[in-house]
Parts: C-alpha cells; sequence; structure tokens
C-alpha cells in the first residue's frame, strides 16, 4: 500500500477536512474513532455523556469536508447521546449546511451482529437527510476458514466500518483486527476525501 501522509501535514489547510463526530459510552467507541483518525487526518469532536458537544463543535463541522458519524449500538440502534446530536442538527439541515459534503460512519457492540446495520442505516439515513455522499468500507471481507477475527474486515462491512468487543472487555483488550480495519478504513476516507 502507498504510504499516507495526514491532511494537516499536506498544507491544505490548518482544520482537517475530516471531523469524526462519535459518542462512546465505556471508551471502544472511542478507541476506534482514534485508529480511523490516525491514518486518516481527522479532527476528533466527541458527543458528551449528555448528547452534546463541545465549543466550536458545529462550527468545526460546517467547516469540514467529511464528517464521520460514530457511536456505539446499544438495544440495535446508535446511543441516545448521538440521537440527541443528530436531531439538533435540524439547525444545520434547515440551512444545508452540510449539503454535498461526504459522510460515512462506524459503530462498535458486543456481539458478532448485535444489529450494528441499524446503527450503520441510520447514520446513512441522517447523511441523506443533509444531502451529503456517502462512502462505505470498500473493504471485501476476509471470510474463508482460514481467516480470523484478526484479519481485516473478518466481520464484513460494506455500508460502513464495524467492530465487535465482548461485553466483558476492557479498551485494551479490543480485538488487533478491529482497530487494524478501523486504520485501513481511515485511508479509505483520507483517499475519498482527496479524490472527491
Amino acid at each position: 500500500r502507498a504510504a499516507f501522509i495526514p491532511f494537516p501535514t499536506r498544507g491544505v489547510r490548518s482544520m482537517s477536512k475530516i471531523v469524526i463526530v462519535y459518542h462512546s459510552g465505556y471508551g471502544h467507541t472511542k478507541k476506534v474513532a482514534e485508529a480511523v483518525a490516525s491514518t486518516s487526518g481527522a479532527a476528533l469532536l466527541a458527543i458528551d455523556a449528555e448528547g452534546n458537544l463541545p465549543e466550536g463543535g458545529w462550527e468545526q463541522l460546517a467547516a469540514a469536508s467529511m464528517i464521520v458519524f460514530g457511536a456505539p449500538t446499544y438495544m440495535g440502534a446508535a446511543s441516545w447521546q448521538f440521537k440527541k446530536f443528530a436531531d439538533a442538527s435540524s439547525k444545520p439541515w434547515f440551512t444545508q449546511v452540510w449539503k454535498d459534503k461526504l459522510a460515512a460512519g462506524f459503530t462498535n457492540s458486543a456481539t458478532l451482529n448485535g444489529d450494528k446495520l441499524s446503527t450503520l442505516n441510520y447514520f446513512f439515513t441522517l447523511s441523506q437527510q443533509h444531502g451529503m455522499f456517502w462512502v462505505g468500507s470498500g473493504m471485501h471481507p476476509k471470510n474463508a476458514k482460514a481467516h480470523t477475527r484478526d484479519d481485516i474486515n473478518n466481520l464484513g462491512g460494506y455500508s460502513g466500518l464495524i467492530t465487535a468487543t465482548p461485553s466483558d472487555a476492557s479498551v485494551d483488550e479490543m480485538v488487533p483486527g478491529d482497530i487494524a480495519t478501523a486504520k485501513a478504513f481511515g485511508q479509505r476516507l483520507a483517499e475519498a476525501t482527496a479524490k472527491l
């Protein structure tokens, strides 16, 4: 693979072209967000425990070329904190601030399936409400008998990045293959942003 140089060092602009807006309940989704950011040059924008962005967060999203949505999947959908943020995005929706930006998404849950696709579909629908262009994972799955959870895209996410962490696993015990997949996803997002 070609070496990736994060956007901030390329002199494109001082503010990142990619912003990852995410909520993390126990730290696992945050670790995935950090892995995606490490290869995409993205800025991280955390939604807090009350579902709010930090000061200047909305302006940061307005200035981005790509917005990446991230949240854990709880009870078959994104966390309520992320939903509060999504509902609050009706203000930029009304003035079409995010129209024609790129969008992507990722989610983590405890089980291999865990209805994570419903969360990715929620992110996709949100992006389409805003008139954005969706970017999928662009990765083939590793689904043969010889493959393991440490292979890239072993869970087979096409619509976006999906990861699975056992319910009793700490952040440090996350599956290395999922973190590697998150880094590959970040590179995909950087390449898409550079092209489009």
